[in-house]
């Protein structure tokens, strides 16, 4: 009898085959996640990618339409970004590099007073964070003023904002990986290099977003002990020449969205918060060095504006969701300019996309636009202005023009003359 080309016996070399090559896949990850470039933080790395076979493999042509992953990694390994990756139309900008900052950082914290730019904490790496503050001279384009914060302040996400002399600093994470956040609050006198203390927030807080706005400083969202679950919290303190002129927070109207990792802005007399996002990573249970572990996020492109204290109006969002953009912002001719930035994660790789263009809003029409690109796509920017050049410095850069997941923490600085209309 004539044997069928659907027999069972070829079926079952198939279905033998599919099954081998899934457990090597699965050996493959197995032995990636044991292997000490698995064992460091994702924080300091991309993300595994699922499924990645050599561009030269006979089987990837097979293999690639069998799932949206292979696909994905299929086009990647041959150049082709894949539609999720691609980068907003914005014209080119001449990119000058200058004098890199001393130490690397990333979630670190920048203030600009006048030609000085006062860049603070962060991580250097996943396991140590820094504890000082680095000067930036933009008439020299020079850095040095290097001096130490207070033991007691937090090293990374912090909420700070400026009143042309005096620097407030408000809770942040205390300590390297991810550990919680602290309600310690502080003020730096930039003229005599002295720090005193600040009222502590009624609980602590990770980067929550920060101004100062008709005589009272603001600190609201942010999250809360865990780092993950959003605060929509708002609170206000009295203050004036560095010092509180109250004893405790003033609760507020509550944020409309909690979370951190938003800009914060003060400008025509309004305040605005700007994207951001909900959760972050927590610390592994149990871990007791509180390793960083991976949760779902949701970025915001929402922009809201309290300017009456009695409600929160929504205005025209951003042209994509953007996050990690508390000090990557500036403004010049009644613009806020945004820079870089993360945005919403690859839906099927699950990778950290990075953000690479220049957004303008613009406070007259309260319209966005797309002004220009970085020389490269990066996260947590830290931003000045400056004699017509916009400057940004640190953070943590793509792995290349294809690839839009983070990797190297930069110490580097760039500037491009920034001409609006």
């Amino acid at each position: 009898m004539a044997v069928s080309k659907h027999s069972p016996p070829k079926r079952f070399l198939l279905v033998l085959s599919c099954i081998a090559l899934l457990g090597t896949v699965l050996v493959a990850d197995f032995l990636w996640a044991s292997s000490s470039a698995a064992a460091s933080s994702p924080y300091f790395s991309v993300e595994k990618a699922v499924g990645i076979v050599s561009a030269g493999s006979t089987k990837l042509g097979r293999w690639k339409k069998r799932g949206a992953i292979a696909d994905v990694n299929f086009r990647f390994a041959n150049g082709e970004p894949n539609a999720t990756f691609a980068d907003l139309p914005a014209p080119e900008l001449e990119w000058e590099q200058m004098a890199g900052a001393p130490v690397p950082r990333l979630d670190g914290a920048a203030i600009q007073i006048k030609n000085l730019l006062y860049v603070f904490a962060g991580y250097g790496t996943i396991d140590q964070v820094h504890s000082h503050v680095d000067v930036y001279n933009f008439s020299d384009n020079t850095w040095g003023g290097k001096f130490d914060m207070p033991k007691e302040m937090a090293h990374s996400h912090l909420g700070m904002v400026s009143d042309g002399r005096f620097i407030y600093v408000i809770g942040g994470q205390y300590g390297p990986q991810c550990r919680g956040p602290t309600s310690r609050s502080f003020v730096l006198d930039t003229e005599t290099k002295t720090w005193s203390d600040l009222p502590s927030l009624p609980v602590p807080r990770y980067a929550p977003a920060t101004q100062l706005w008709r005589g009272r400083l603001h600190v609201m969202g942010g999250s809360k002990e865990d780092r993950h679950e959003p605060g929509t919290e708002h609170w206000s303190l009295a203050v004036k020449d560095g010092k509180a002129l109250e004893n405790e927070w003033q609760p507020e109207i509550p944020i409309p969205i909690g979370g951190p990792h938003r800009a914060c802005i003060v400008a025509n007399d309004k305040l605005l918060v700007i994207g951001g996002q909900e959760g972050d990573f927590m610390a592994k249970p149990g871990s007791p060095i509180f390793k960083c572990a991976r949760r779902n996020e949701v970025v915001y492109s929402n922009v809201f504006m309290l300017d009456d204290g009695l409600a929160w109006k929504e205005l025209t969002p951003m042209p994509k969701p953007d996050s990690h953009i508390e000090f990557a912002w500036v403004i010049v001719n009644n613009s806020i300019i945004i820079v870089g930035g993360t945005t919403e994660k690859h839906p099927i790789t699950k990778k950290m996309i990075l953000v690479g263009e220049l957004f303008r809003f613009n406070l007259n029409s309260l319209e966005w636009s797309v002004i220009g690109k970085m020389p490269f796509r990066l996260k947590t920017t830290l931003v000045g202005f400056w004699d017509g050049w916009l400057y940004f410095t640190s953070g943590q850069r793509d792995r290349g023009p294809n690839d839009p997941a983070p990797r190297k923490v930069l110490g580097s600085t760039w500037r491009t003359r920034l001409r609006l209309a």
